[in-house]
């Protein structure tokens, strides 16, 4: 989201200087994204937001342009498939494609048997603990899905954000990692800039705050928590493992983005003919909050592994599960919605782009605009909380309105898990 933010400022004209606590551009929570390209989700504004980010990966050279040595992270059309949505979610999600003009089919379970063989569509929800007896009881039925054929994933997320530093330095943008924020400085009721850990100061009229699990952090260095009384941002640990990929269900072979509400896991093929695993955050599995995100346990566990694992076993028979764990932890920055929050504070100069992980790297691409936008227009007197912000969408042509990621919205009324 930094790199994003910097190389769009740098566009329109301002002087950029990043400071980042890690040692390299994506090397925290961007490093160990799933990096998955998907629309469906259950507000307009987001759905506009993911398929017009979509566009942006499929021209990422022409975006970032080609002067990074490092080569372009690609994006991989595999196509989504949305399993185990209730009718009631199904018919919503179905009404925001055909609104915002994602390209999406149907696809009863025969349908789905013949298309991909290497899986099995038998009902098994709700999610179950491995532990419950009932995680293994015999198919209660079958499924039907969802597919948008132009959904995928980008193979190196952390490439990504180089990419995105490289095409802002270029532009003047300069970048500082092993820098640590102590303080946020502050002159009459606006932002002045900030302190560092190593006794320099940095003058600025607008500081954003892009940190990721460290942002209520920040925030609190600026005096905005209040601003974020309803909508909080926490850092919740979470875990993403590889599999062998069966013949089947590998990249090219079979394989593609699924969305499975029905165990409550999602996966991916990935290029090394593996399979990237996730969870979907069902009601059975315990959250694991984290106070200091300085200090997590960044291996997997063997409860969490067998649980994800094994679901994915279910829906993909041929699947190998290795005997120990294989995989990381890292850390999101989420709201009580999951809904990121791209906006102004009531510290004048001081925007934020929070709460981001876990659904919005699809959405890097636009968030640069958004902040773009909303720090041109609020600096030029706009009142943002009265009027939202909206942001055109150069490919698509559709609008976001940005009030949608208003840290004073009300929480918004979505699956309450990653999926936003």
């Amino acid at each position: 989201m930094g790199c994003s933010i910097a190389f769009d400022l740098s566009r329109a004209g301002f002087r950029v200087q990043v400071i980042d606590k890690g040692p390299a551009a994506g090397a925290g929570s961007t490093s160990s994204s799933s990096a998955i390209v998907r629309f469906h989700y259950s507000t307009l504004d987001a759905v506009i937001t993911a398929w017009e980010s979509k566009h942006l990966w499929e021209s990422w050279g022409d975006l970032v342009g080609h002067g990074d040595e490092s080569g372009l992270a690609r994006f991989h059309k595999t196509g989504a498939l949305i399993l185990g949505f209730s009718d009631q979610e199904a018919a919503r999600m179905a009404d925001l494609f055909k609104e915002v003009g994602v390209t999406y089919e149907h696809l009863d379970s025969d349908a789905l048997t013949r298309r991909y063989p290497a899986m099995d569509f038998g009902r098994y929800g709700p999610p179950r603990a491995i532990d419950d007896e009932r995680f293994w009881a015999d198919a209660s039925g079958r499924l039907d899905a969802y597919l948008t054929p132009e959904a995928g994933f980008v193979d190196d997320p952390q490439l990504a954000a180089h990419n995105l530093m490289v095409a802002a330095r270029e532009r003047g943008a300069r970048f500082t990692f092993g820098g640590e924020v102590t303080a946020v400085r502050q002159h009459h009721g606006r932002v002045g800039g900030v302190a560092l850990s190593d006794g320099s100061t940095l003058s600025a009229r607008v500081v954003v705050n892009a940190a990721g699990p460290f942002s209520s952090q920040v925030n609190a260095l600026a005096g905005v928590l209040g601003d974020f009384a309803t909508l909080t941002t926490r850092p919740l640990r979470q875990e993403v493992h590889v599999l062998p990929g069966p013949s089947g269900f590998r990249l090219g072979d079979g394989g593609v983005v699924v969305n499975d509400s029905d165990l409550g896991t999602y996966f991916r093929p990935q290029p090394s003919r593996t399979i990237l695993v996730g969870g979907l955050e069902p009601a059975c599995d315990p959250l694991t909050w984290v106070d200091d995100p300085d200090r997590f346990d960044p291996n997997p566990s063997a409860n969490v592994w067998e649980a994800q694992t094994y679901r994915v076993a279910r829906r993909v028979p041929g699947v190998g599960v290795p005997a120990r764990p294989g995989g990381l932890a890292a850390l999101y920055d989420v709201t009580p919605d999951w809904v990121p929050i791209y906006d102004r504070t009531s510290l004048e100069g001081f925007f934020v782009a929070i709460g981001t992980s876990g659904n919005q790297f699809k959405n890097a691409p636009m968030v640069g605009r958004f902040l773009s936008a909303l720090i041109d227009a609020c600096e030029g007197g706009h009142d943002h909380d009265s009027h939202p912000v909206r942001v055109r969408c150069e490919l698509t042509g559709n609008e976001v309105n940005l009030g949608h990621y208003s840290r004073l919205r009300r929480p918004a009324g979505t699956t309450l898990s990653v999926l936003g």
